[in-house]
């Protein structure tokens, strides 16, 4: 393996900014990165952060995302948005509010595309399981098995396992959500790190490769990363309205009761008199997403001005989301996403589907766990014993990795007896 370092070559890189120049002195700039764990030359055709962007969709965790659900199980219907798609949606919105607000577009793509590659068959019902049955062996987090993904389980290239992605990626996968850690909290990593014991605020994972390659898990990630994750927020949101009006899990006339969305619809319908019920639809949403994204530019560029950022490090010690939606906003998106839980997530026929996912994501768990013998030769070789706490990080890996498609006929193949038992 190449030696470790944290300072990337800059013998081509320093040279290649194309468009850089519209770069806000607070965007991450990729010929100032904080570099990759592996040394590595630099190209002269692609920016450290274009490089990640390509790697991610090259890696075999990405590809897997079109069949990898997140309400729907992937047999339940061609049209509803899949892992994939959605973190095609994500990344067009997080690029264009970077354009605007003259960020880096290549980091925020990245994350965006990144973002999801850790998520289980099955949506959220699927992780809920794999997390209850990993619990008494330091548990599971999608945030985490992204990065672990990306620093291990990929296996393409000859000097490293991993993409090798650059720091400001790793710190934005990492941080998704915000920062990890209190400030000053060294000690707790160290601890968590001698003892072998997981915080259940802090995936071993993200602990032990932080080790290796400092995160700065303290603080706030990037501008960039704040902009991915609330596009996650939007795209979610909004795509989630769209399915669930077409799967008939709620009515127009319910969505319509939220004083937002409602208003929306109403300036449709007054503008295109008669116009039919699938066009209000897209139109309504084209249209609250529009609102969205407009109020989160306008909102976090006035915190920037208002904070006097003047370097990418400033928003990572500010203590604070600099990205954010408008007050007003914050309140419309934590009505959107009630309405959405109390209507589609916890509607029956969702329920009924996350029931069977979690029996399935429980089951084989349970099986490859107690004989690891029946895993694939590969995940077989790296397994201990039946229940030892290696062979369940492996069967971990192993069921995290499944699409959902995958899932169900592993499930056949091992629990129907006519079923045949290879492929």
């Amino acid at each position: 393996m190449p030696p470790l370092t944290h300072k990337v070559s800059r013998t081509v890189m320093s040279s290649y900014t194309p468009s850089q120049s519209a770069l806000a002195a607070y965007a991450c700039n990729p010929a100032e990165s904080k570099g990759r764990l592996f040394a590595e030359e630099d190209t002269n055709t692609r920016t450290a952060f274009q490089r990640d962007r390509d790697r991610i969709i090259h890696s075999t965790a990405f590809r897997r995302l079109e069949y990898k659900t997140q309400v729907f199980v992937n047999h339940e219907g061609d049209h509803y948005r899949t892992r994939l798609t959605h973190s095609l949606e994500v990344s067009q919105l997080a690029r264009s509010i970077c354009r605007t607000l003259a960020l880096n577009e290549d980091l925020a793509e990245a994350l965006a595309l990144a973002h999801d590659l850790g998520h289980t068959p099955f949506g959220h019902s699927g992780e809920d399981a794999l997390s209850e049955v990993m619990e008494p062996f330091g548990g599971f987090d999608h945030n985490a098995h992204t990065l672990r993904i990306v620093t291990s389980l990929e296996h393409r290239y000859a000097g490293f396992d991993g993409l090798n992605l650059t720091w400001e990626t790793l710190e934005g996968i990492a941080k998704h959500n915000g920062p990890l850690i209190r400030k000053n909290s060294a000690t707790i990593l160290g601890k968590i790190l001698k003892n072998r014991a997981p915080s259940p605020n802090l995936p071993r994972v993200i602990v032990e490769y932080n080790a290796r390659h400092d995160l700065m898990l303290e603080t706030f990630p990037s501008a960039e990363a704040q902009v991915a994750s609330l596009a996650d927020d939007i795209a979610y949101n909004n795509h989630d309205i769209d399915d669930g009006l077409r799967a008939g899990l709620f009515t127009l006339e319910q969505i319509e009761q939220l004083e937002f969305v409602g208003r929306i619809f109403r300036e449709v319908r007054s503008r295109y008199p008669g116009i039919d019920e699938q066009r209000l639809i897209h139109e309504s949403i084209r249209r609250l997403i529009n609102r969205m994204v407009t109020d989160l530019i306008t909102q976090s560029g006035q915190n920037l001005k208002h904070e006097h950022i003047e370097k990418a490090d400033d928003i990572r010690r500010l203590g604070k989301p600099v990205i954010a939606f408008s007050p007003a906003m914050q309140q419309t998106n934590l009505e959107l996403k009630s309405f959405l839980m109390e209507n589609m997530y916890r509607h029956y026929k969702v329920n009924r589907m996350a029931s069977k996912a979690r029996r399935v994501v429980r089951e084989l768990f349970q099986f490859f766990l107690a004989e690891p013998q029946c895993l694939p030769s590969y995940y077989n070789k790296l397994a201990g014993g039946p229940k030892a706490a290696t062979t369940a990080l492996v069967v971990s890996d192993f069921i995290a990795g499944m699409t959902d498609r995958f899932a169900l006929d592993e499930y056949r193949r091992i629990f129907d007896v006519q079923a045949k038992s290879w492929v």
